[in-house]
């Protein structure tokens, strides 16, 4: 049976992570609070909007009210990445190699490995930043499309459209699918080639609410993804993807939502959380369940696995946070 050490931020959650084997849990008051037997914090902002795990699992990446992009490592500290006033920047995204995107209104910005940092303009608010898994390809989110740019070399982007407002981007793991989450309580998905688009459009609709969130299971079989009863789970296995078939339905619950989904690092395992503070794993073979934690006093915000699989911690609107040990 999975045991929890509880944590109680007395925050709205943020972001739940582990920067190598400690787990941290960023709050929106603006600190990044480890659990590590110290009790310690570190104050990163002044006011925490958005938060984002490095590729190395090394910094959390945090942007906030106060105009400011830092940078979190496990002993708790704090490195200014970017600083452009005070601005609310409330999309950030950690990229290959250590570079950095984040956005305030219509511009985007990337900080490259080497610290050069590079504006780019769209022609809407840009809600939504992300990083193809290889190279400095950057998708961003905005009214009527997903833009594709080349954030080293500049140049004419890829315009992806769709008609709407896409809120959200992702990119697969091996880098031959975009999906967006759109106002409209749906998914939609490009299948990528060499030039950027073969205009292969997906439509994931029937969600009754707005999908917040996304995660990839390891190998890029499965998207996960909430806004339902139970956790939606794509199939991309295929060349079209999930084009003319049905998704897996997990962990449904007909009194609560699901608000944050969490694939394995290694197994075909969701991690699923619930608007009534409720936490599962799911197993994509046979659909099995196991209890990982009780409702609690709010809303899931943010699930994140440790590298090894063994653990999960969790946060919530109400700042009840903890970690789950699956081997109990």
């Amino acid at each position: 049976m999975p045991s929890v050490a509880p944590f109680d931020i007395d925050d709205y959650c943020v972001a739940a992570a582990f920067l190598g084997d400690t787990p941290v849990f960023a709050a929106a008051g603006g600190l990044v609070h480890r659990l590590d037997g110290t009790g310690k914090a570190s104050e990163a902002h002044d006011g925490l909007l958005c938060a984002s795990l490095d590729a190395d699992n090394a910094r959390l990446i945090c942007s906030g009210e106060d105009g400011r992009v830092t940078a979190i490592a496990a002993d708790g500290t704090v490195e200014e990445l970017a600083s452009i006033g005070r601005k609310w920047i409330a999309q950030v995204a950690a990229g290959p190699r250590g570079a950095i995107g984040f956005a305030v209104g219509r511009t985007a910005y990337v900080r490259l490995p080497d610290g050069t940092l590079k504006e780019i303009a769209e022609e809407r608010t840009v809600e939504g930043i992300a990083f193809a898994p290889k190279g400095l390809r950057v998708a961003l989110a905005r009214y009527n499309a997903v833009a594709l740019h080349f954030a080293a070399a500049g140049g004419k982007p890829v315009e992806l459209e769709w008609k709407g407002a896409h809120t959200g981007v992702t990119f697969s793991p091996d880098g031959r699918f975009v999906v967006s989450a759109m106002q409209e309580n749906a998914l939609h998905g490009w299948k990528l080639d060499a030039k950027g688009s073969d205009n292969r459009h997906m439509r994931m609709t029937g969600y009754p609410a707005k999908v917040k969130s996304l995660s990839w299971s390891a190998k890029g079989k499965w998207l996960a993804s909430s806004g339902a009863p139970a956790a939606v789970v794509w199939p991309f296995s295929g060349k079209d993807g999930p084009m003319g078939k049905a998704p897996l339905e997990l962990g449904t619950r007909g009194d609560a939502q699901v608000v944050a989904v969490a694939c394995h690092p290694a197994e075909d395992v969701v991690a699923i959380g619930y608007s009534d503070g409720m936490v599962l794993a799911a197993r994509l073979a046979d659909k099995k369940e196991v209890l990982l934690r009780r409702p609690g006093k709010g809303p899931i915000t943010s699930l994140a696995w440790s590298a090894d699989g063994k653990r999960l911690a969790y946060g919530s609107e109400a700042g009840d946070c903890g970690v789950v040990d699956i081997a109990g």
